[in-house]
């Protein structure tokens, strides 16, 4: 159920209803596109049952599931039915179209084409442990996170979360344990890792299926290459790749876990398993990086007392120069990049891009919630 990890802890400001968030969701239901509509997205049943519960509950973790639906229109297919109607133009009326015509064409062409598309759905996870306040997401990208947290925001009053931050950055750790080839107590380093130089090359080592207690893997570090991902197996119960972005890539419950399994299957049991193994796994984690650092949600008060994102204008923020500059070194328009770079609330990060959207530095989110930086 759960492969790909990223997680956030959530603030004390938001208050637990499950009546109530269920009833929030119901309202963000997913529908199919329409015949012009390029994307949606919305909540369904966990269970897959039709008309059921969107927030299921189960040994006291709650699931929910977010599902999104978009259009493939291939760039090649659209800009030959704009190479056509451009050459119709020019034919009938001895002119070619301007930029600005040509932008409207685009948009016609595109909407002649949407019926026919073919669409791609995709489902994703959302764990929230209320007792322990974390929001966990089944996402493989950061922009599809983004768009759950976006809504959980929009549905629940009081919903505001970060990025978990440790004391001792993912990276700093991973390389300590790689030279060492000296996993913490409860974790045994796997064979797979990918070191990426810091100096303006940027090389890359990669290592899959390769033993990483070795001289070469030393050497890169002292040469001063960096990991970025580091495969792990907690307790030999759970194995995952950590990044250096503290998401947990391809999770997998070993043999042990499984052999455990009740005889059962189906939803429940599934869930139960899942979030017994990660809900002690992740707080492991958490303290094999020295514990969490200071984040905004419970040392800057003042500056977590968020509003919904869009409500504001990011552009008069006082570190919105500074978000285009983190934004443009880093060619990325994540809001989770942002909040941890700059250790503010998700609210504040999304304000900043929506304010960079608006100036045109970074393009709307596309199917994946990812954005482009354009300038």
């Amino acid at each position: 159920m759960f492969k790909n990890l990223i997680i956030y802890r959530i603030s004390e400001t938001w208050h637990p209803d499950l009546g109530q968030l269920d009833q929030a969701l119901a309202k963000q239901q997913f529908e199919v596109c329409g015949a012009t509509q390029e994307q949606s997205t919305g909540w369904v049943p966990p269970r897959g049952e039709e008309h059921g519960a969107m927030v299921e509950s189960v040994g006291g973790h709650w699931i929910l599931r977010l599902m999104s639906e978009i259009k493939m229109l291939p760039a090649s297919v659209l800009n030959r039915k704009l190479d056509e109607k451009m050459a119709n133009i020019e034919e009938a009326e001895g002119r070619k179209p301007g930029r600005k015509e040509r932008q409207d064409l685009k948009e016609e062409c595109k909407l002649d084409l949407l019926p026919m598309a073919f669409t791609k759905q995709a489902g994703t996870w959302v764990w929230i442990d209320p007792a322990a306040r974390l929001l966990v997401i089944d996402a493989s990208t950061q922009g599809r996170a983004d768009t759950v947290v976006s809504m959980l925001v929009e549905a629940s009053p009081g919903f505001a979360v970060a990025v978990i931050d440790t004391q001792n950055s993912p990276q700093g750790a991973m390389a300590a344990w790689l030279h060492s080839y000296d996993a913490p107590a409860g974790f045994r380093i796997d064979r797979e890792c990918e070191l990426k130089g810091t100096d303006e090359a940027k090389a890359v080592v990669r290592y899959g299926r390769h033993p990483l207690g070795i001289d070469e893997v030393r050497e890169h570090i002292d040469q001063g290459k960096l990991p970025t991902k580091l495969a792990l197996t907690w307790d030999d119960r759970v194995s995952f790749v950590l990044t250096e972005g503290m998401q947990l890539k391809k999770v997998e419950l070993l043999g042990v876990v499984l052999e455990e399994k009740p005889d059962e299957n189906g939803f429940d049991a599934d869930v139960a398993i899942a979030t017994g193994e990660l809900s002690k796994l992740i707080p492991d984690l958490i303290d094999a990086l020295g514990g969490e650092g200071r984040t905004e949600l419970g040392a800057m008060p003042q500056a977590s007392a968020l509003v919904p994102a869009g409500s504001g204008d990011g552009s008069q923020d006082p570190i919105y120069e500074q978000t285009v500059e983190l934004v443009r070194a880093e060619n990325k328009g994540s809001i989770s990049m942002v909040q941890r770079c700059l250790r503010i609330g998700y609210n504040r990060a999304a304000s900043l891009l929506e304010a960079m959207e608006c100036n045109g530095i970074v393009s709307k989110t596309d199917g994946n919630g990812e954005r482009v930086v354009l300038t």
